[in-house]
């Protein structure tokens, strides 16, 4: 299975997009005319093993970088097709972020928001999952060239990821783009044997792009693993959206009940 279907009929509307695009574009929103890739099709891998004896990875396109390292570049035109390979145990003060897309406040102010180690950490503590991944990955997910990502940059994530035996991967969009390019991460990963769970808060792209698994709720762009600062709201988050990796038998997004629960929590003036 492709991980674009019709590639070139994709890459024929993207280069009349890149044509017509003018001033109707802004520097960190493709506007409503980008052509958003459209799967009809998603690939699919049953979770052999129950999550508390899985190797959880963890991929985030929030941009993220080690301080002191170079960062990735916002300004090409198709976006950088480049990744990071993090250790875990890394505090947030050493990262920083290349940002396109979305409004870094939230990952700042609280790391968890967009790459949430802290909460799967505790996790692998508590028995949920196995343990976690000793690196997680990090790209810059404003990608608006997706037939230069699925050739250049999904082949060498995906072996990467093979090589550290990973048996299941949880992706963390940042912005609107950056759901297109973490579906199709998630497809390529899918389509070699890993199973993958993706959280989401824009419906309409994951609805065309189609990824093999994702959680959707109404969550925010730059905090799609939880509004910062709320570690409780995390925990359900992550907990609630790992925990369908196991019993998903088929391709599909679910809605998350978080939503719900945090609507009453606001009622009643808990955080």
């Amino acid at each position: 299975m492709e991980t674009i279907e019709r590639i070139n009929e994709w890459r024929d509307r993207y280069g009349r997009w890149q044509q017509g695009r003018g001033a109707s574009s802004t520097q960190n929103d493709v506007g409503d005319d980008y052509p958003f890739v459209e799967n009809k099709r998603a690939p699919f891998t049953p979770a052999r093993r129950a999550l508390p004896m899985l190797n959880l990875a963890l991929i985030t396109s929030a941009g993220a970088y080690l301080d002191g390292t170079d960062p990735f570049d916002v300004t090409q035109p198709g976006g950088d097709v480049n990744f990071r390979e993090i250790p875990v145990e890394i505090e947030a003060e050493d990262l920083r972020y290349a940002a396109r897309g979305y409004d870094t406040k939230a990952v700042t102010e609280d790391m968890n928001a967009l790459i949430p180690i802290e909460r799967l950490f505790e996790f692998e503590s508590n028995g949920i999952i196995g343990q976690l991944n000793p690196v997680f990955w990090s790209f810059s997910g404003y990608i608006p060239d997706a037939a230069r990502l699925n050739d250049e940059m999904l082949p060498r994530l995906v072996e990467r990821v093979k090589r550290y035996e990973v048996q299941a991967a949880l992706l963390i969009p940042a912005s609107r783009l950056c759901h297109q390019s973490v579906s199709l991460a998630a497809r390529a990963i899918e389509q070699s044997g890993i199973p993958t769970m993706m959280l989401a808060v824009d419906r309409g792209v994951v609805e065309r792009v189609r990824p093999p698994r994702a959680g959707y709720y109404k969550g925010s762009f730059g905090s799609v693993s939880g509004k910062p600062n709320w570690p409780e709201y995390q925990r359900r988050l992550l907990d609630e959206a790992l925990r369908l990796v196991e019993p998903i038998d088929q391709p599909s997004i679910r809605n998350l009940v978080v939503e719900l629960e945090t609507s009453v929590e606001k009622e009643r003036g808990e955080r």
